[in-house]
C-alpha cells in the first residue's frame, strides 16, 4: 500500500503537493503557484492651475486634476502661495483652495500640489494674486477725475489738416461716462506713412464704466478696450497674422486670417507704422496707442526727469490704469518710485507649428509670451493692488508697460 501511495503522489503532484506529504516535508521545488504582482503606485502629476481670485487677507486657487494620480486615488491638494515676508499653504480635497493669512496689498505667486499614497508630486504653473480688503467688495471712483475734460487745439493730423482734440468724463449714477473725438491731444507721428496707409480722422467714441469696480471670479478677456483720459483707445493687439510656412514680411498680412498674430511693438520683423507714441492708425481712421502714449505722459507733466505716478486712463472693469512708474513699496506711499516690470517672458521653446524662429525670431508673435509669476511687479493682467496718490488707501489698478504686454490682455474686474 506505500508502494502504490508513493505512485499516486508522485503522479499527482503538478496538480497538488497537499496529495503527497500532509507533514509539510514536501519540496517547494514542485510548486507552481504564482504570487500576484502589486502596481507600482507613484506620485501625482502637477495639477493644472486656474485663476486666483483676491480677497480680504484670502485668495481663493482653483485648478484641475493631473492627468495622471499616480496609480492611487489623490487623497489631498495643497497651496503654497509665497509671498515676500511669508510662505503660507493651505490643504483641500478639491478645487478651489482657499488660503487665509495673506498680508494684504502684498502680491503672492501661489502654486497647487496633489498627494496620493506614494507622497506629494510636482507643482502646477504658479499665478499671481494680491489680497486686499476691498477686492470683492469694490470701492468708489466717483470723486476721482470726474468730471474731466479737455480741449486742445492745433493738432496736426496729416499735410494740411489741423484738428482739435476733446473728450469729456463725467459720472452718474453707477457709471463713469466718456464721450470724444478719439484724436490726442498732443504731437503725433506722419501719417499716412510707408507702413501704414491711413491718416487719423475725427471718431465718435462712447464708452461707459461702473464706478465701483470689483473682482471677479476669473479673469475677462479685453475685447472691450479702455480708453486714455484723451478719449484714444488703449489697443494693445493687432489684427495682423503669418501663416505657419512664413519666412518674410512678405508672407504676412496687417490684417489678415492666419494662426500667427503679429504683434506691434517689440519686434523688427514686421512694421506697423507706429510712431513715436507707439500709435498708429486703424482703417477707420481710429489713431490709437499699443503701448506707452508717450506723448499723453509728456502731456500730463511725467517725463524721465519729473517721474511719477500719472493715471492716464480707465479699464473697461472700472479699474484706473496708470503708467510706467509706481511705488517700490505698494503699501507705502512715501516709498521711493521705481518703473514698474510687467511679468511676461518669451517662451525658451516656441509652440508646434509656429514658423520657423531662424526667419522669425521669438517675441514677433502673440503666442511667443507667457505670464512667468513673480518674475517682475505684475500680475497675469499687468496689474497689481497698492496706493495711488488718487487712492491713498489702495486700489487694484492696471498699468502701461514698456515692455510686453504694453497694456492689459485681460482684466480683473466685471466688465459690464
Amino acid at each position: 500500500m506505500n508502494h502504490l501511495l508513493s505512485i499516486s503522489c508522485g503522479a499527482l503532484a503538478c496538480l497538488s503537493i497537499a496529495g503527497c506529504g500532509g507533514g509539510g516535508g514536501g519540496s517547494s521545488g514542485n510548486s507552481t503557484t504564482a504570487t500576484p504582482s502589486t502596481p507600482t503606485v507613484t506620485v501625482p502629476g502637477a495639477p493644472g492651475i486656474g485663476a486666483a481670485t483676491a480677497g480680504n487677507a484670502s485668495a481663493s486657487i482653483a485648478f484641475t486634476a493631473p492627468a495622471s494620480n499616480g496609480g492611487a486615488a489623490i487623497s489631498s491638494y495643497t497651496a503654497t502661495c509665497l509671498g515676500a515676508a511669508a510662505t503660507v499653504t493651505s490643504t483641500s480635497v478639491s478645487s478651489p483652495i482657499i488660503v487665509g493669512g495673506l498680508a494684504n496689498l502684498n502680491p503672492y505667486s501661489c502654486s497647487v500640489t496633489a498627494a496620493n499614497s506614494a507622497g506629494t508630486g510636482a507643482a502646477s504653473a504658479a499665478v499671481g494674486v494680491t489680497p486686499s480688503a476691498s477686492s470683492q467688495t469694490g470701492i468708489s471712483t466717483a470723486a476721482i477725475l470726474c468730471p474731466y475734460s479737455q480741449t486742445t487745439a492745433n493738432i496736426t493730423l496729416t499735410t494740411g489738416v489741423i484738428a482739435t482734440s476733446t473728450s469729456s468724463w463725467v459720472c452718474s449714477g453707477t457709471q463713469r461716462t466718456l464721450t470724444a473725438n478719439g484724436l490726442p491731444n498732443h504731437v503725433i507721428g506722419t501719417f499716412p506713412n510707408a507702413h501704414n496707409p491711413t491718416a487719423p480722422t475725427p471718431q465718435v467714441v462712447n464708452f461707459s464704466a461702473t464706478l465701483t469696480p470689483f473682482q471677479a471670479a476669473a479673469n475677462g478677456g479685453a475685447r472691450q478696450l479702455g480708453y486714455a483720459l484723451n478719449g484714444v483707445k488703449f489697443d494693445p493687439g493687432t489684427g495682423g497674422t503669418c501663416p505657419s510656412t512664413a519666412t518674410t514680411a512678405a508672407d504676412c498680412d496687417a490684417i489678415g486670417t492666419d494662426t500667427w498674430r503679429l504683434e506691434a511693438l517689440g519686434q523688427t520683423f514686421f512694421s506697423f507704422g507706429t510712431d513715436m507714441n507707439n500709435a498708429h492708425v486703424q482703417p477707420t481712421g481710429a489713431y490709437h496707442y499699443h503701448g506707452m502714449p508717450e506723448g499723453l505722459l509728456t502731456y500730463l507733466g511725467v517725463t524721465n526727469a519729473n517721474p511719477g505716478m500719472a493715471l492716464i486712463g480707465w479699464a473697461p472693469d472700472g479699474h484706473p490704469i496708470y503708467a510706467r512708474y509706481g511705488r517700490t513699496v505698494p503699501t507705502d506711499g512715501n516709498s521711493a518710485l521705481k518703473v514698474i516690470r510687467a511679468s511676461y517672458a518669451v517662451k525658451s521653446t516656441p509652440d508646434a507649428g509656429r514658423p520657423s524662429t531662424t526667419s522669425i525670431p521669438m517675441g514677433v508673435f502673440l503666442q511667443d509670451w507667457q505670464y512667468v509669476a513673480g518674475s517682475g511687479d505684475l500680475d497675469d493682467c499687468n496689474g497689481r493692488f497698492d496706493v495711488t496718490p488718487e487712492f491713498p488707501g489702495g486700489i487694484y489698478h492696471y498699468y502701461a508697460t514698456d515692455t510686453w504686454p504694453y497694456f492689459p490682455r485681460c482684466w480683473k474686474g466685471v466688465v459690464n
